[in-house]
């Protein structure tokens, strides 16, 4: 199962002062052992909202608005996508980093799969092209 583990925001990482060396060593040290480990897909730190935007669609206007989105309550700082057995395998993986880490709070939520849709919803034909798709998207990301 795929696992999306998002790393809430915190005055830390809204500032946007990078982490220190000995942080990135130790985040370092962790990532190169879970990806060992063949369970970390993907992770990647976020810059804070005041360098970001945001797209909104509303009775058939999109509004743009710049960040930094001070209202929001639940920004994310990093992301990091697990390849696991169990939602507790996850729970894991994602302990280990907050104690490198040293304080935070990850929300841990399962990505749909193609097996979560009966075959009237998502034929055949359409998780083919689907996985088309995403074999694409993987070339993309190994460029």
């Amino acid at each position: 199962m795929r696992i999306m583990g998002l790393l809430k925001a915190d005055e830390h990482s809204e500032a946007g002062a990078p982490p220190d060396m000995e942080l990135m060593e130790r985040m370092g040290t962790f990532v190169e052992e879970v990806t060992r480990a063949g369970v970390l897909l993907g992770s990647d730190g976020l810059k804070p909202t005041s360098a970001g935007k945001r797209a909104r669609l509303a009775d058939g206007k999109v509004t743009v608005t710049d960040g930094p989105f001070t209202e929001s309550k639940e920004l994310i700082a990093s992301y990091a996508l697990f390849q696991v057995e169990t939602m507790d395998e996850a729970v894991k993986w994602t302990t280990r980093f907050l104690e490198v880490l040293g304080r935070g709070q990850c929300e841990l939520r399962p990505l749909f799969e193609a097996s979560d849709f009966s075959p009237e919803v998502f034929p055949p034909e359409a998780a083919a092209r689907e996985e088309a798709t995403r074999e694409e998207m993987r070339r993309n990301a190994a460029r």
